[in-house]
């Protein structure tokens, strides 16, 4: 059972963790503190290596890492100028495993670590990279543009998208489509970001107080959105919490 947690700043993203943890320290029983990027501290040519070896190279292949010298220099450059990183995907247990090995991490002491990477699982089941918004455990890797990228866009979204292609020859730019087609989903530093990111930064706490991951109920904060609309309902529309949650952190 966490006692403390420690909530990680992504100051380049437009997740406000000052917010995000006096929101969390309402609803836990435990002591919230605010750091900066954790990155920042532990960032080093060994960490810009694990990064490098933790990078997706195709949606279909399980094995991950590029570590030739000019992404490693790359990888060096985005810890100390993360403006500049993206594009990327990495293996988000690998990532959280480089950070546990560079925090004490006993279980009454939370690190949640909003990131300013995208990350993902593999996923046995079909043979492919899922791009996620967290992943739990210790530390709790809680990545923002993640938001934005994981949950899979209205049907709207793709079929512009198909239109353009069978119009040009060539998929547009994701902005110009973020621009065209109508629909509620979250883009690249949304001014909800910080709202919507309250129900993965409350997972990491209550996946290690429980042990339980998500809740099945879409209308609940800890349920864990595959869709934009699933996500903007469970996390800004309605009832924040199902029952059973609401008992817990309402």
């Amino acid at each position: 059972m966490p006692d403390r947690v420690t909530l990680y700043r992504a100051p380049t993203t437009e997740a406000d963790a000052d917010e995000l943890g006096e929101w969390l320290a309402q609803r836990v029983d435990a002591e919230v503190a605010i750091e900066d990027r954790m990155l920042d501290d532990i960032g080093d040519e060994e960490l810009a290596r694990e990064f490098a070896e933790a990078r997706v190279v195709s949606p279909y292949e399980r094995e991950t890492g590029n570590t030739m010298t000019g992404i490693l220099r790359y990888e060096e450059r985005a810890l100390e100028s993360p403006e500049r990183a993206g594009g990327v995907i990495y293996d988000g247990l690998a990532v959280q495993d480089a950070l546990r090995k560079r925090l004490d991490c006993p279980l009454d002491h939370l690190h949640v670590v909003l990131l300013d990477r995208v990350v993902g699982t593999w996923g046995d089941h079909d043979g492919r990279w899922h791009k996620r918004v967290n992943v739990l455990g210790q530390p709790a890797v809680v990545s923002v543009p993640g938001l934005y990228e994981a949950p899979a866009k209205p049907e709207s979204y793709y079929k512009a998208k198909q239109q353009h292609a069978l119009l040009s020859g060539d998929a547009p730019p994701r902005e110009v489509l973020e621009n065209e087609v109508e629909g509620d989903f979250l883009v690249a530093d949304d001014p909800r970001t910080t709202d919507a990111l309250k129900g993965a930064v409350l997972a990491a706490y209550h996946y290690l107080e429980t042990g339980e991951a998500f809740c099945e109920d879409s209308d609940c904060r800890l349920y864990n959105a595959h869709r934009q609309p699933e996500l903007l309902a469970a996390q800004l529309q309605g009832s924040p919490f199902c029952e059973a949650h609401a008992a817990r952190y309402g």
